[in-house]
Formats: structure tokens, sequence, C-alpha cells
């Protein structure tokens, strides 16, 4: 069968033939590939700046973003069956004893850094036509949804930074006023830095938790990410209108900021301007940048004065993948041409590297068959 490999020894890109996969504990569940979104992580795999290919082997079959079908169930699989639509979660437990958190089967916060990642780190990832997981990495998503199944990934980066700014923020009085058709976050300010997919999907989350949303980004006001923005009800901030100083004039009290860019410079601006109690979450891994100068008396004595929070996410628990797809059924329901419009290009295995290798559009995927 196909998959899609890179070959760091050889810094390649290749369609390859691997031999079909098949059951071989209780347990697994044997899986027809759909659709694998593109994301930026793949395309650094294949930029060769970083990937881990598993112990022994010479190639990673890359891809991480997957919406697949069950096609077959080992003897004690349940609650799955065949013509099922499940995506995958994509981290693995390390194997370490004292590791509490992949013990406890939350390995997005493994202790060790052995953990493994499928299509990322030491474990072949999705991109190929049939792939063998275990039922306890699997996570069931309505068929209705089609292909923005493949959304679910991406947007449990929001959906984990929701769940722990909620819990993090238990620490004082935060929660809004209860109020008849309001959602939760209904009396805060939301600042999501960046409308890549990573961004736009956060917006969507924050939005349908009923914040205020911006998004800021460099884009122009009058592009079409600026009027995807408003379609769904958040609001646009083109950072080239507004400098990052001037954001707290622009939009009032910022309660939280959801970054999705990597860009650190222009974080560590914004964070300057969040408010009292205010939560600020990072999720971009900058690269290999020129230094760049920080007020770090400011940042400091804002924390401790203002009671702020600053936390890093990364990775994503079942309960993230749980909120994502309620989420993005949530979102088909509200903004249906809206959660459409991110997905923006899709492809065929055999043009692999058109996706891969370019960065247009939002969401791109990939088929087999």
């Amino acid at each position: 069968m196909q998959a899609v490999a890179v070959f760091p020894r050889s810094r390649d890109v290749r369609l390859i033939d691997i031999p079909e996969p098949e059951i071989a504990r209780p347990t697994e569940v044997k899986l027809r590939t759909l659709h694998v979104g593109v994301c930026g992580t793949d395309r650094e795999i294949c930029g060769f700046h970083y990937g881990t290919t598993p112990a022994g082997e010479e190639h990673l079959v890359i891809g991480h973003e997957c919406v697949a079908e069950v096609v077959e169930i080992g003897p004690r699989v349940k609650g799955f069956r065949p013509g099922d639509r499940v995506v995958l979660t994509v981290r693995r437990r390390c194997g370490v004893p004292m590791c509490a958190a992949c013990n406890d089967g939350r390995q997005d916060f493994c202790y060790t850094g052995r953990f493994t990642e499928r299509g990322i780190k030491e474990r072949h990832g999705f991109m190929t036509e049939l792939l063998v997981e275990d039922q306890e990495n699997l996570v069931r998503v309505p068929k209705e949804l089609g292909e923005l199944s493949a959304l679910v990934e991406p947007l449990t980066i929001a959906e984990k930074a929701l769940i722990e700014v909620w819990q993090v923020q238990q620490r004082l009085p935060w929660s809004c006023p209860t109020a008849k058709d309001k959602r939760p976050g209904h009396c805060h300010h939301a600042v999501v830095l960046g409308a890549g997919p990573i961004g736009l999907l956060g917006a969507m989350a924050f939005t349908n938790a009923g914040f205020s949303t911006f998004v800021y980004s460099r884009e122009s006001d009058a592009s079409d990410k600026a009027d995807l923005v408003r379609s769904f009800g958040a609001t646009y901030v083109a950072a080239g209108d507004t400098p990052a100083g001037d954001l707290v004039s622009r939009i009032g009290t910022i309660d939280v900021v959801y970054e999705a860019t990597g860009a650190s410079a222009l974080s560590f601006e914004v964070l300057t301007q969040i408010g009292p109690n205010a939560a600020f979450v990072f999720t971009g891994v900058p690269g290999l940048r020129p230094k760049a100068e920080v007020d770090t008396d400011l940042i400091m004595r804002n924390m401790v004065l203002k009671n702020q929070v600053l936390l890093g996410t990364v990775n994503a628990g079942r309960d993230a993948f749980e909120a994502a797809v309620r989420d993005l059924v949530e979102f088909d329901a509200k903004w249906p041409e809206s959660v459409r419009r991110l997905i923006t290009g899709r492809y065929h295995a055999t043009d692999f590297k058109t996706p891969l290798l370019s960065t247009d559009g939002i969401k791109n995927l990939l088929t087999f068959g």
C-alpha cells in the first residue's frame, strides 16, 4: 500500500510502498484513511528541521491529523465497529513506571520526554492507505461531519488551552454572571494572535464559548481571512493598522490571549498589555530568529501585581479531542460556510508534494484511494 514518508539521511520525501498492517493485539482496530490534514509541523519535517524515524528504520511515515473509517476490529474491542468514523490521538505513553502523567493516560503532560508521536517522533504516522491502532487512541466522530473531522486534531490545541484556562482561573472569582442564552465566557475579552489554521480554529472555539474574540494578524482588514473572522462573529484587528501597544485602547481589557504564531517578540509585546487576573497561553514554537529585547521588569511587575498567569501547552489528551468533536458539530450548525472555508485544498496522495512543500491556503487535505 502507499504511504508518504521522509528519509532524513538522504533528505528526501517520497511516496513509497509498505506492507499492509494487520491486527496483532485483541484491542487493536484496522482503519482505512479518509483524510489527513497537512500542517506546519509536516512541512517542517519535510524540511528536515525535526522528525525522528522509528528505531532501526531509515524513513518516517508522516501525518498526524487523520480521520479514518473502521474496517476491522480485534476480539476485545468495545465501542467501535466496521463503518465507524474516528480520529486518532497523536502522542503515545513513554512507558517509564515513574511517569505519573503517562501512567494516568495523560501523555500530553509526559514528565520524561520519552513519549513517541505518530508521524513526528519515533512512530510512523497516518499518511498511508491503511493503519492499525489500539482502541484507546481512537475518538469517534459523527459521519455527518465528513471531511471537517480532519480539523479535530488542530482544534484540540485550542480546546486544551480553554480547558487549562478554565481550570487555572478557578483560583479567583473569574466566572461570568449566569445569564440566559449566554455562554460561560460572555463577560471576557479574548485575543487570538495569528490567523493561520490554529488561530482561526482557536478564534471559533473562543467565540463559541462566549468570549468577545479579537483576531490580531498581519493580513489587511480587507483580506479574505479578515472576512472569514467576521463571518463567525469575531473581530479582526490588522497589525498594520493597530500596533500591539494600542490593543487595549482598541479592544478594552484583555482577559485571555491565545498565541498561535510562534512569534516571540510580538507575543511578549502583547503580554505587557494584558489585564488584571489575565491568562496568556503560548502554543507556538519559535524558529531560530535574532534575539529580541524584552522589558522583563514590566512583565514581572505586571504578573505579580495583577495576578497574571503565563502558560504553555502542547499536544492534547482525550478530553480535548472529545471537546473538539463537540465544538466542530456546533461550528457546523452555527457557521457552516465559515468552517468549510477553513479547508482550502484537497489533494490525492500522488500529488503529496503540492500541499507539503507549499504554504498556500489555510488547511489542505491529503486523501488516498
